[in-house]
């Protein structure tokens, strides 16, 4: 534990739908709902407006709908999402060299590193200097904690929220945690906190006080010793520059259960293509591919196969995820499919292609190449339904939709706008800029209008080129 709070968490606030409520001056104070909008999507981000409906992330979208029926309900915006975290993240990188992301609207920061911070106070004018700069670049607001360790700093952004800062005074812990539920420390989830509130334990001063020998006998050694130091207030985990990507993968949920079995290759081909490009964009190549599909009966079944080598051929990922989907049954129907490529290696294209190179002589040698034994893996966990998770499982229906609500758009003679929904031939779009000083006014036009298409985000503030918020951290 560290004497002063240097370590700060950054959360933005509400991060998607506060993005899109400062570019849709209309949106702006009413319930907005980020999210997958077919039958079966799923809400991503609800803003605060919306939030008082009852409505929350990974809630399925028809029930969101249910509780708010006049929100606006719109597509995610992953260029605008992109460039507004980008952004964050350079303000970050200001304070210290060691910013530690943890998806496109959170982050940890060692301001001690950076020479941002020594004290509280010192702490304290970094922190409120962060959040003034977040807001004049993005014109969004975001919720910063500060703590002597990640843990606690996150706790303090939570209580934070929104749009606040908190900071836990070194020595102050365990007087914080202690009437806490048990589900705030990191890694105890519905199971466990079930487990525990089975054994009477429900506050984090229960756990402190049931002691560490009954908390290894209850929930295990590694799990039981760690979960009585958290409790305790100690976490002595760096915040680490770059966190290591272990897997590229790409799944889509679809609207009606698939049950041709040329449909289902089909769109697994195109999950593999999709998941190859997203492979190339982070610099790696894979061994290991596997095909991930969930069943009518919501039945999940994974398949993998190790290749001899790394690679980023979108022709051998998709030939190797078509014979995975060979191995299952997919009778009755499918709703979802995923393609992933993990045991990933930064390896360049020279050393692919010598491989390749080298299996082929061997091929010409031997007669023959020897195909791979499939690895079957079954029981995998689900991923967390949180904001980064529900985010993958709605993103690709955007290529689906030619109008998506939300997205924008520009029209020849009335200039800028966005989708407000689309349908039977047409589409509704109104016409306003995140700078616009009042809602603009709304048209409606032929799906096939020759003067309107797509276009990308617009800036959500504009910022002078030679304007710099906040001191560099020195190098």
């Amino acid at each position: 534990m560290r004497p002063a709070p240097t370590v700060l968490h950054l959360d933005m606030d509400a991060f998607f739908a506060a993005a899109e409520q400062a570019a849709k001056p209309s949106l702006r104070g009413k319930p907005v709902v980020v999210g997958g909008l077919g039958p079966r999507g799923v809400v991503a981000t609800a803003s605060y407006e919306a939030r008082r409906f009852g409505i929350h992330s990974a809630m399925p979208m028809a029930q969101a709908r249910r509780l708010a029926p006049n929100a606006a309900y719109l597509v995610p915006r992953f260029a605008l999402y992109r460039t507004v975290s980008e952004q964050v993240m350079e303000l970050l990188g200001r304070l210290s060299p060691l910013v530690e992301p943890l998806s496109l609207d959170e982050a940890f920061v060692d301001l001690e590193a950076g020479g941002s911070a020594a004290d509280a106070a010192s702490a304290r004018a970094t922190g409120e200097r962060l959040r003034r700069d977040i807001r004049a670049v993005t014109g969004l607001t975001g919720s910063v904690g500060l703590a002597g360790s990640k843990m606690l700093a996150k706790i303090a952004s939570e209580q934070a929220k929104p749009d606040g800062l908190v900071l836990i005074e070194p020595g102050t812990e365990r007087e914080l945690l202690g009437p806490m539920t048990v589900r705030t420390l990191p890694g105890v989830g519905p199971a466990t906190g079930e487990h525990l509130r089975r054994a009477g334990m429900t506050t984090i001063a229960d756990l402190t006080e049931a002691g560490e020998d009954e908390l290894v006998r209850l929930v295990g050694k590694a799990h039981g010793t760690s979960l009585y130091r958290m409790a305790s207030g100690h976490d002595d985990r760096p915040v680490v520059a770059e966190r290591e990507t272990k897997s590229v993968s790409v799944e889509d949920t679809f609207d009606v259960d698939l049950h041709d079995r040329v449909r289902v290759r089909t769109e697994v081909e195109r999950l593999a293509e999709r998941c190859v490009r997203r492979l190339r964009e982070s610099g790696h190549s894979g061994r290991t591919i596997v095909l991930k599909v969930r069943r009518y009966d919501f039945s999940t079944l994974t398949r993998s196969e190790t290749l001899r080598g790394p690679t980023d051929d979108p022709g051998v990922v998709r030939e190797a995820a078509g014979r995975l989907l060979e191995s299952l049954d997919t009778t009755g129907g499918v709703r979802l499919l995923g393609v992933g490529v993990t045991g990933l290696t930064d390896y360049t294209q020279e050393d692919l292609f010598a491989q390749a190179a080298a299996d082929a002589e061997a091929a010409g040698a031997t007669g023959a190449v020897d195909e791979p034994d499939p690895v079957v893996v079954r029981g995998e966990p689900e991923p967390r339904s949180d904001t980064d998770a529900v985010a993958v499982a709605v993103a690709e229906e955007v290529a689906e939709r030619h109008w998506p609500a939300g997205h924008d758009v520009r029209h020849a003679e009335f200039g800028a706008g966005w989708v407000q929904g689309s349908g039977v031939g047409r589409v509704t779009v109104r016409f306003e800029e995140p700078t616009s000083a009042v809602p603009g006014r709304v048209r409606t036009f032929r799906t096939d209008d020759p003067d309107l298409e797509l276009s990308e985000p617009l800036p959500l503030v504009a910022v002078p080129p030679d304007e710099e918020p906040g001191p560099r951290a020195p190098v």
